[in-house]
């Protein structure tokens, strides 16, 4: 309250704030402090929402206080909106009278206050209940005034009403102006007329009554069922205990009352029980039974009319009570649909959603598996946690699979240890997919943890459990773990009967980790134990022995699979063909045909594809025109690859007439694959030169009608410009880009290099703006040939301001590169532009190679621009590329021309780290800026330095520092000179009868 004194205006957050303020302050029953919470925001500029407004009115209804209700609305300038009106109208029909409800009604009518349809309905309705049946009908009438029309509880009511007086006659007028005015009849208004009319004897009407919940379909009547029987059974008597029977003594007259022919009829029943029971379903029909109708609507499973009910009842200002809730919850948790409605009664009741049992909210917890109820289920998993209800299995596997599809990983972790530390074991149909996820995200402790206790919880199923892990192990890249687990379970005596079925699985991970070596032990494994070898993971051994050169331990595996299953004899077959054709072994697959013919084996299409792939990779063409002669006596499918192989193999042999054979009777077997067919003949003729012929294809394609595709334009393009035809190729583009198709990277990069080096650097500049305007992008090969174009024409404007075209709209790709250029831009002085080129490459995560930089760095060195060049040196480093000796020896020249020594002398550490060597040159130029700088002692370490790494110092340097020490030591002490001239002389190579063995230059 402090808090609220102290602001001044609120925003929208903060009005939000205050809302749920009053809300809690509600539901704690503190409405009076809820209502001068309100009163002091609403003087800061606060308005209230509708919902905060409920909240209080509920409040003082469920205190009674209707005067404090109407109080706080005059307070507020507000009318209540129609949903809290009829709440009201509700609480003081049932808590005192339709007289006071009445008058309360007149004063929200003077705030504002609209009642509805159901409004009147509520008055109706307690009307008839109180036995104020004029009143009921003067509320009909004002309802009519305002163009209303009554409401079917509006109806039974009034039907109840009028049986309840005994004016049954006017029962049916009711009911027939209820279907006149849209109003379909529900169970319940057959009910009270069938109750009606059992008062009044009138079963005859009851009869007719029964005849027409038949055409509503609310009933089915039996042949030779009686229709007073039904009746009587509806009602809830059971089938014996009333019975209407014709008075046919003579003498004592039981007549009770006649039918429509004048029979005297009597009831044979207990009447007080029959009179008590009709009473009270007219009564109970007056005001309707929500709770009881959802209950029936969900037993029936039309939850559609259940919502409808819940529906009605907020505009009747009712709540449905706990067990009518949770029946509700029951049945949309089984239906397993409408998820939202499940959400919206959450927070519309959230009282009563506090409430539900354990059973409920675990149902709940289960049926909310979409993405968008992940919070919702994770709210109501917290209460229950916090409510100590007892957690389903079931419970938590929907939780965490839940958790899975959210990737919220941090919930996962946090929920796993709840449910881990609660002895949570999931079925064995959900472990598979809870040890995918978490196989999938490398959590393979949390995997074997879990594995271990499904093997506690379902012993009598190892087999199954372990095959799920070993299975998703191997799946997702964890073949190794799957191998120790394996002779772990082995060694404990787990599985030795099954051991085969898990070595399957740890070959299969294998081969798809390429990590073939491990397979093949454990096929050696296999053999050694003398197990069957399944012959779909021989299938995967025989192609990898024959790529590593095994051959002969691939017949031996096809020998041993034959021998245990020969049925699978043919795919063993193919497989090994396979592998033999691969490595081009023509001889072995040869021999291997012939075995399989021998066999009694038909080979099929691709054995012959195999083999005719085999001998056209060595180039034996008449091998692989016998083959193909088989093939199409046997009417065999040729398929596309072993057409390209046969085509290429006949163009390079220079058999074109062949080739165009081959084609034509592809063209009548392949009808689909037409303009495929002629592209790999066209492609074939490109790669021999033979132009020619390849006109002579365009134009039959054009006789035949067929549309070239984009494939066959860009085969064009680039064919065109590898035999130097330029024209056509040019006008291939064209056609190209008329038809709105688009051209291959390598087709404009050709293209543009072909007129390059022609010198037609216009021609590619037009080609370039025609990209430009397609929005196309300029691969690395097209700006550098157009660039290296212009600036060989001596066009270095041009070229730069090709370059910022190429920024400027974008058409960079991520993988460009800029070398070449930025060494022609350092060479034409333009340093600026070559910076902008390496730091765009750089921006696409593409580094420039270590020449690039030497060429930038000698640049700036050469402009005097020592800093900058550094700066590039330093780059370098970081990004560990290595510059060149040249380098170095330049950057340690202009270290020293500009004094900087020590920083010279730093690089020469830098370089023994790289386990580089400094030169000679780089050490005289320090230690001759040493001495001009009068550093003797440490020209004299660099010298040292200098003739450890095996150089020899020139005359006139070592000369130049022996003198300068002289003169240096004239200062010192004599002994001390002399022993340090002498011992420098000695390290130096110049002591008496000894030769130098250092190296020179």
């Amino acid at each position: 309250m402090d808090m609220l004194e102290q602001v001044f205006k609120l925003s929208d957050v903060e009005s939000v704030h205050f809302e749920n303020i009053i809300k809690l302050l509600c539901k704690d029953g503190r409405v009076q402090d809820a209502r001068k919470f309100l009163k002091k925001a609403m003087a800061l500029g606060l308005i209230p929402a509708d919902s905060v407004l409920s909240e209080i009115s509920t409040g003082y209804c469920e205190k009674k206080d209707f005067d404090d209700i109407l109080s706080f609305y005059i307070e507020c300038k507000r009318a209540p909106d129609v949903l809290i009106g009829n709440k009201i109208m509700f609480s003081l029909c049932s808590n005192f009278s339709t007289k006071r409800a009445d008058l309360f009604l007149r004063d929200l009518e003077q705030l504002g206050y609209v009642p509805d349809v159901r409004t009147f309905a509520i008055l109706i309705c307690w009307s008839c209940h109180e036995g104020k049946l004029k009143n009921a009908f003067v509320y009909v009438a004002k309802l009519l005034s305002r163009k209303l029309k009554p409401d079917i509880y509006s109806y039974n009511a009034l039907i109840g009403g009028v049986f309840n007086v005994g004016m049954w006659g006017h029962a049916q007028d009711i009911y027939e102006e209820a279907i006149d005015n849209g109003r379909a009849p529900t169970l319940s208004t057959f009910k009270v007329l069938l109750a009606g009319y059992c008062k009044a004897r009138q079963f005859d009407k009851v009869k007719e009554i029964v005849d027409d919940m038949v055409k509503h379909s609310f009933i089915q009547l039996a042949l030779l069922e009686d229709p007073l029987s039904k009746a009587f059974l509806l009602l809830g008597f059971s089938p014996f205990a009333v019975k209407v029977k014709r008075d046919n003594d003579v003498g004592f007259s039981k007549t009770e009352f006649f039918d429509g022919v004048g029979n005297g009829l009597y009831l044979e029943t207990d009447m007080d029980e029959y009179e008590k029971k009709l009473t009270s379903i007219l009564r109970n029909s007056m005001i309707p039974d929500f709770n009881s109708l959802l209950v029936e609507e969900c037993d029936r499973g039309n939850l559609k009319s259940a919502y409808m009910m819940i529906n009605d009842m907020s505009f009747w200002g009712q709540e449905p009570s706990l067990t009518a809730f949770s029946v509700l919850i029951r049945a949309h948790c089984s239906s397993r649909s409408n998820f939202k409605g499940i959400s919206s009664l959450f927070d519309k009741y959230q009282k009563l959603a506090s409430q539900l049992d354990g059973k409920i909210l675990n149902l709940l917890v289960q049926a909310l598996n979409k993405k968008e109820f992940m919070h919702k289920r994770r709210i109501i998993f917290d209460e229950m946690l916090k409510r100590n209800v007892p957690i389903e299995n079931e419970s938590y596997t929907a939780l965490v699979i839940g958790l899975f599809k959210e990737k919220s990983y941090r919930g996962f972790h946090y929920y796993w240890e709840i449910a881990r530390k609660d002895d949570w074991v999931p079925k064995l149909e959900y472990f598979h997919v809870i040890l995918d996820y978490l196989c999938r995200q490398e959590m393979i402790e949390k995997a074997l943890e879990l594995f271990e206790s499904l093997l506690v919880s379902y012993n009598h199923l190892k087999f199954e459990i372990c095959n799920v892990l070993f299975e998703h192990l191997c799946v997702t890249g964890f073949t190794g773990i799957a191998h120790v687990c394996v002779e772990e379970l082995n060694r404990l005596g787990y599985f030795f009967d099954y051991m085969a079925y898990a070595y399957v699985h740890l070959i299969r991970g294998f081969f798809k980790e390429k990590k073939f070596p491990e397979a093949n032990s454990i096929f050696h494994l296999m053999v050694a134990k003398s197990m069957t070898i399944p012959y779909e993971v021989s299938l995967l051994l025989i192609p990898w022995l024959c790529s590593t050169g095994r051959f002969e331990k691939a017949i031996a595996l096809k020998e041993i699979v034959l021998r245990s299953q020969p049925s699978d004899s043919f795919s063993i077959y193919t497989a090994l063909m396979n592998g033999v054709c691969k490595q081009r072994k023509v001889l072995e697959a040869s021999h291997l045909f012939f075995e399989i013919l021998s066999k009694g084996l038909i080979p099929d299409s691709e054995i012959y594809e195999k083999l005719i792939q085999a001998h056209s990779r060595v180039n034996n063409l008449r091998r692989v025109n016998e083959l193909f002669g088989v093939v199409i006596r046997r009417k065999l499918n040729v398929s596309i690859p072993s057409y390209r192989y046969i085509t290429r193999l006949m163009c390079v042999e220079g058999r074109f007439l062949q080739a165009l054979s081959v084609k034509d009777f592809m063209l009548k077997e392949n009808s689909s694959s037409k303009v495929i067919i002629y592209n790999i003949l066209i492609f074939s003729l490109f790669q021999t030169g033979n132009i020619l012929l390849v006109n002579t294809l365009l134009k039959e394609l054009e006789q035949h009608g067929l549309i070239l595709d984009e494939i066959t334009y860009n085969f064009l393009i680039i064919g065109y410009c590898r035999w130097q035809d330029m024209t056509s190729s040019r006008q291939c583009l064209n056609t190209l880009i008329t038809k709105d198709l688009t051209p291959t990277n390598r087709s404009l990069r050709e293209l543009i290099s072909c007129m390059c080096d022609h010198g037609m650097i216009h021609e590619a500049l037009d080609l370039s703006r025609i990209m430009e305007l397609k929005g196309w992008v300029h691969g690395s090969s097209v700006q550098n040939r157009i660039v290296e174009g212009l600036l060989s024409q001596n066009k270095l404007q041009e070229a730069e301001e090709f370059l910022d075209r190429m920024v400027e709209k974008g058409l960079v790709p991520d993988s460009i590169t800029y070398d070449n250029l930025i060494k022609r831009f350092c060479s034409y002085g333009r340093l600026k532009r070559a910076v902008d080129l390496l730091d765009l490459m750089l921006k696409r995560g593409n580094i420039p190679n270590a020449a690039t930089y030497d060429f930038i760095i000698h640049s700036f060195c050469k402009c005097k621009k020592l800093h900058q060049a550094m700066d590039f040196f330093t780059e370098m480093m970081v990004k560990k590329l290595k510059p060149s000796i040249k380098t170095w020896d330049l950057i340690v020249r202009n270290l020293c021309e500009e004094g900087r020594t020590e920083d010279a002398e730093k690089l020469f550490i830098y370089m023994t780290g790289m386990a580089l060597t400094p030169t000679r040159e780089m050490y005289c130029l320090v230690i001759d800026r040493l001495c001009s700088d009068n550093k003797f002692e440490k020209a004299s370490e660099v010298l040292q330095a200098m003739q450890r790494n095996g150089y020899t110092p020139d005359f006139e340097t070592h000369w130049s520092l022996i003198s300068n020490l002289s003169n240096f030591s004239d200062k010192e002490s004599s002994n001390r000179s002399s022993g340090f001239l002498s011992r420098l002389l000695s390290e130096s190579g110049f002591a008496q009868g000894k030769e130098s063995k250092s190296k020179i230059g």
